[in-house]
Order: structure tokens, then sequence, then C-alpha cells
């Protein structure tokens, strides 16, 4: 069963949240930011359906996104994952993909795992 589509104002509201700790402050509360991180990525879920690419940002979740080839056993050949602060400055363009990725603040793996073409997902 498909998933209800994200609804932008409360994308936008969710990830606003965070803002100020992407700007230096205090890190919100583990469940604003795991609302921040949860609505954006399924926004980047249905922005690029497929399930080519599995892009993770634990703890709070992981996604397949990309058309492509569908991965269905062991570990997926095209996977991205980082942290929910690097997740988040990439969806807001605070930081661009090659600038993340050469920090090591991404750990990208495989043909298809290059996200830079989908991001930022929302500017502030």
């Amino acid at each position: 069963m498909p998933r209800k589509s994200i609804d932008p104002a409360e994308l936008r509201a969710a990830v606003a949240a965070t803002l100020e700790w992407l700007d230096g402050g205090d890190q919100p509360a583990r469940p604003v930011l795991a609302a921040a991180v949860r609505l954006s990525l399924r926004t980047l879920e249905q922005d690029a359906p497929g399930h080519s690419v599995e892009v993770r940002v634990p703890p709070f979740a992981a996604v397949q996104c990309v058309e492509g080839p569908r991965h269905t056993r062991g570990t997926p050949p095209n996977v991205v994952e980082m942290d929910p602060r690097t997740w988040l400055e990439l969806a807001v363009g605070r930081t661009g993909w090659d600038a993340a990725l050469t920090g090591g603040r991404v750990a990208a793996s495989g043909a298809r795992a290059d996200l830079s073409g989908l991001l930022p997902l929302l500017r502030f």
C-alpha cells in the first residue's frame, strides 16, 4: 500500500524546528529530530521513486529510492548512509553533496549512489 503524500507545510515545519541546531545551536529533542529526518527522507522517496538506492540515516530511518533494478536480498548494491545532521544539511542546502562526500560525512557505494541531482529538497 502506498504511503500517504507528505504535506509540504508539515515537512517545512519539521525541518524548520532543526535549523537553529544546524546553525550551531543546541540539538533538538529526539522526537523533533526524528520527525525532520523521517519526513525529509520520505520526501526524497516520493521525489525519486524506485528501489535501486537505499538511503540510511541511523537511528531514525532508511528509504529506498531512485529508479533502476530492484534489490531484494542481502546488502543493497547502492547504499548511502550518513548521520542526521549531515542529512538535514544536505536536505536544506546548507552543505553540498560533493563537500559532504569528500569530507567523509557521507558513505556512498554503488554506481547509482549519487544524490547530488536530488538535493536540496527544500530551502529556507
